[in-house]
């Protein structure tokens, strides 16, 4: 079957080159000016306190207060006791490397996963701050060359210069930046006590140096001087109202739009975005508006899906209004139900991947990320994929695109909440899947392009149009979305062996050739086909792209070839 499609228009010579598609430098962060900025501070704070040191080992070591370093040395030495000693070594672990090391990591991940997240600035700030620290101390302890109080020494001795105090920068940049977030982002009655609490840690972290004797007291302030230099510096550049990488103005993508109107070149064809307003936020919208105007698409509408209409009548009205494009952004059953209204028109479909699954999306090779896809799509070149259709005892007649099928998946569809597919994505199915793996067998009969029925048993049915699920895993080898064929899967591994068996088939990764071909009694067969029946000898859960359907007894999926006209790259499946 033969589709349409519409010509692709082309750049008239001369015009200038679009920037990358969904990015303008009206959204520039600045984060480049940003760096550099750092980096001239960063050369600039080394020095001097390089510097400061040169002049404490050199000109002035013999003036005080340098004077009466020696004196202090000693009489820390002098008022030891065990418990100042443990209590000492307690302090001083807080500024240990693996200790600031293993705290940053831990706190930049609260940052960006605990609600309300994620706080890109604040983990950055904190990262850059305590690296920064470190890559100054390295700088110093090159530059200058100091001994350590001629004492009693309670530690080993690290090969690094006594100049300055490691632990205390270190501990610093980090207690002090966590001080600085309590500070602007706690409100209520703790955010000064803790951040006190925070600031006094560096201060012990010194004062503990000191009476182990790993430092004199101008290597202690040489090391607070370090961290607050590398505070003020990265805070500058990331936290500040003003920061170098100052955050894009509120109606930076409408500038950016309006600026890609302006720009000449032909004008395409109207398009109308269908997006999930469950899985596509604000700012996934205002980029794909932008990529479509980089693309020329001036006359652009948005639709949301609804919980009663999920995609196919939007499409359909989106298709008598005189739409030359669809965006259907949102998951599998978005895309499953604008393909459903347009199959057969001719009107050209780009695939947004915006869910959990994004089967189709995957097997297409698009990128993942929206704006990416969209992109991709947009420079890419209409191709006609085939389109499944599928009926049955409690399904009304309609189309898919990736899987569908019973047994084992449709109860793993079913009993997987929202709520997990929101925070953990694709692998929430799997975690879902181990609770249904003791599921019972079914008994189905299988009647493929008109031959005679085959009885089997089952723990899973998969009709596919696509082969490869989640992970990159070929559940159904070999399937493809443009052969003109649909593949049938029966799962059916008996014990740990079965299903080790059942991977190792899959990981062959072969599909059989010609139709209605499998070996009866293995744990998976394969079967190609046109035209399938499958009755079931009592009511199984089903699935149709991933949404779960009523249970029933009968399925019938037939292929229709070339059905759908989607945008792909020349570079994608």
């Amino acid at each position: 079957m033969e589709t349409s499609t519409p010509a692709r228009a082309t750049e008239p010579p001369g015009t200038p080159a679009p920037p990358r598609l969904g990015h303008s430098p009206a959204l520039s962060s600045g984060a480049g000016r940003a760096v550099a900025r750092i980096a001239a501070f960063a050369v600039c704070q080394a020095a001097m306190i390089a510097g400061l040191g040169l002049l404490i080992t050199g000109p002035a070591r013999n003036l005080w207060p340098l004077s009466a370093e020696d004196a202090l040395n000693d009489a820390f030495e002098r008022v030891r006791n065990d418990a100042l000693t443990t209590a000492s070594a307690i302090a001083s672990g807080a500024g240990d490397t693996h200790t600031v090391v293993g705290v940053t990591v831990l706190c930049c991940l609260a940052l960006l996963l605990v609600p309300p997240l994620p706080r890109w600035r604040a983990a950055l700030f904190l990262a850059l701050a305590v690296w920064l620290q470190s890559l100054v101390f390295l700088l110093i302890t090159e530059a200058v060359d100091r001994t350590r109080p001629d004492v009693e020494r309670l530690d080993a001795s690290p090969p690094t210069s006594s100049y300055t105090s490691g632990h205390t920068g270190a501990a610093t940049a980090l207690y002090a930046g966590l001080a600085v977030l309590v500070l602007s982002r706690v409100r209520g009655r703790w955010g000064r006590p803790v951040a006190v609490l925070l600031l006094l840690i560096p201060l012990l972290v010194g004062l503990a140096r000191l009476y182990r004797g790993m430092h004199h007291p101008s290597d202690v302030v040489a090391g607070l001087l370090n961290g607050g230099l590398s505070l003020f510096v990265v805070g500058r550049a990331v936290l500040a109202d003003d920061a170098w990488a100052a955050r894009p103005p509120a109606d930076a993508v409408d500038i950016a739009v309006a600026a890609a109107e302006r720009r000449p070149g032909p004008s395409r064809e109207p398009a109308v975005v269908i997006v999930n307003p469950t899985v596509t936020d604000t700012a996934t919208r205002d980029r794909l508006r932008l990529v479509l105007a980089q693309r020329g698409h001036t006359d652009v509408t948005f639709l949301e899906t609804t919980e009663r209409d999920t995609g196919g009548g939007q499409a359909a009205d989106a298709v008598r209004g005189g739409a030359g494009l669809i965006v259907a952004c949102g998951g599998d059953g978005t895309i499953r139900a604008v393909a459903d209204a347009l199959a057969g028109t001719g009107v050209t479909l780009a695939v947004v991947p915006c869910g959990t699954g994004n089967l189709l999306a995957r097997n297409l090779g698009l990128p993942l990320d929206p704006a990416d896809a969209l992109a991709a799509a947009l420079t890419g070149e209409p191709r006609a994929l085939d389109l499944g259709t599928i009926s049955g005892d409690g399904i009304a007649r309609t189309h898919f695109t990736a899987m569908s099928g019973a047994g084992l998946d449709a109860a793993v569809m079913g009993s997987t909440s929202d709520r997990a597919k929101s925070a953990l994505g694709w692998p929430a199915y799997v975690l879902a899947g181990l609770g249904e793996l003791r599921g019972p067998r079914m008994r189905l009969a299988v009647a493929l392009d008109g031959a005679p029925a085959l009885h089997r048993t089952a723990r899973m049915v998969l009709i596919a149009n696509i082969g490869t699920v989640q992970g990159g895993t070929a559940l159904v080898p070999g399937a493809r979305p443009d052969d003109g064929l649909l593949d049938l899967a029966l799962f059916d591994p008996r014990g740990a062996g079965g299903w080790l068996r059942a991977a190792g088939v899959l990981l062959r990764g072969s599909r059989p050739t010609g139709t209605a071909t499998g070996t009866h009694g293995g744990p998976v067969e394969f079967f190609t086909f046109r035209r399938a029946e499958l009755t079931f000898t009592r009511p199984q859960p089903r699935e149709v792209d991933g949404d779960p359907v009523a249970p029933g007894r009968r399925i019938t999926a037939e292929v229709r070839p070339g059905a759908l006209t989607v945008l792909l790259s020349a570079g994608e499946k």
